[in-house]
């Protein structure tokens, strides 16, 4: 019976790949052997971020200079999820590095949002959020370092969770201590298990969902946002009072955070043990700039990020609420040659409210809001530092309010 389970599922999603893949190229790698096995995950399928290393499997970080990478061994979480019975399907498709807020590079096809061809799916897990809302897995690993999985879970109109920092191990390197490897799925349950077993952590059975939270919402912003993003916080915002939650507004800065994570990230890239030659242009810019930087240059820039984020992020967290409500992104979803150059001006405004929760080293998940103009629109709840399990409880509780959580994009139910 158990085999019997698993072995539909992966041939459903199979199925599905055939159908839809060559329009939304969301894997650059597709296990046709895939096998799932009896535990917490059986009947699930997986799809992995190809920045992440698993077993067999192409490794290329989107980039020419690992084309033909491949591991002897699945990294931690990867490993914990085939050993609950998971059964990995394949790689998903990322901007070279992971430097980007959408999903193109130079040697695989650009990934379509499933729904609308032609739109970006954001990045950098963009392919991962594609193939869990187009139906092709059920489940989506990926990277989070400066809103890596809440920008496409946003574009694609899935749930995306940000761990704490080192809930969820790893053996790739950041110094930086902001990427994290990170759960997408089509509801919360789903995200809140393939997260269980990702930390190692059973979750626990009362969240205490009839609590009444202090949440702060972030409203407004210097930087502005689309009115789309706006009204969708808003609606939030008052469903989660009419749930019975005390909602108060906070201001929200970002211009500090993100003027040190353009430090940071271009010396996190120059770090890769690579000729910047062999990248493509744009990211051998970065990747140059980054081996210029003093050691100075860069502690500054991380100290002044952290600092910003502690007062727009943590602080509020610490001495008012309980819980934060912004926007998942202050831009709808636009046209993929549209995509804001990574660490651009207009990048900004895009990722205003995802960036400083990195830098907090809080949680935050996005949770579906609805649709402006036929694509999603997503919304952002931060919780403090280690309370992943609490605020899973409210996101699912918003998600369960109608206008929010999943929907199957059109053609792909």
């Amino acid at each position: 019976m158990e085999d019997i389970e698993w072995s539909s599922v992966v041939a459903a999603h199979l199925d599905a790949i055939d159908r839809f893949d060559q329009q939304i190229h969301a894997y650059v790698y597709v296990d046709r052997g895939a096998r799932g096995s009896a535990g917490p995950l059986i009947g699930v399928t997986l799809a992995v971020k190809d920045n992440l290393p698993v077993a067999g499997m192409p490794w290329t970080d989107g980039s020419a200079v690992w084309r033909d990478r491949v591991p002897g061994e699945d990294t931690v979480a990867v490993a914990r999820a085939r050993a609950a019975g998971a059964a990995i399907l394949g790689k998903t498709n990322l901007p070279e590095l992971a430097a980007a807020v959408g999903t193109t590079n130079a040697i695989f096809p650009a990934t379509n949002n499933p729904w609308r061809a032609g739109i970006t799916p954001g990045g950098s897990s963009g392919g991962s959020a594609a193939a869990v809302a187009a139906g092709m897995a059920t489940v989506a690993m990926g990277t989070d370092m400066g809103g890596s999985i809440r920008i496409p879970a946003s574009c694609c109109g899935v749930v995306g969770l940000r761990p704490s920092p080192d809930r969820v191990p790893s053996e790739i390197v950041d110094a930086a201590g902001l990427s994290v490897v990170a759960p997408l799925g089509r509801t919360v349950a789903d995200v809140r298990t393939l997260f269980s077993v990702m930390a190692q952590a059973p979750a626990p059975e009362s969240q205490s969902g009839a609590r009444s939270f202090r949440i702060g919402v972030a409203g407004t912003t210097r930087l502005g946002m689309d009115a789309a993003c706006a009204e969708a916080c808003r609606r939030a915002g008052d469903a989660l009072t009419s749930a019975g939650h005390r909602v108060g507004r906070i201001a929200w800065q970002s211009e500090a955070v993100a003027a040190g994570y353009g430090v940071v990230r271009r010396a996190s890239m120059a770090s890769f043990p690579a000729d910047p030659q062999l990248f493509a242009p744009g990211i051998r810019k970065l990747v140059e700039q980054g081996r210029a930087l003093s050691a100075l240059d860069y502690f500054q820039a991380f100290e002044s990020a952290t600092a910003a984020a502690y007062e727009v992020v943590v602080k509020p967290l610490l001495t008012e609420f309980d819980f934060l409500l912004t926007p998942t992104l202050g831009l709808v979803p636009m046209p993929i040659e549209a995509v804001p150059p990574f660490l651009s001006e207009p990048y900004g405004r895009y990722i205003q409210f995802v960036l400083p929760v990195s830098f907090a080293h809080t949680p935050a998940i996005s949770v579906p809001a609805g649709q402006h103009d036929g694509l999603p629109v997503g919304v952002q709840l931060v919780g403090r530092s280690g309370q992943e399990w609490e605020l899973l409880a409210l996101a699912e509780q918003l998600e369960a309010v109608p206008g929010f959580g999943f929907q199957a994009p059109p053609g792909f139910d």
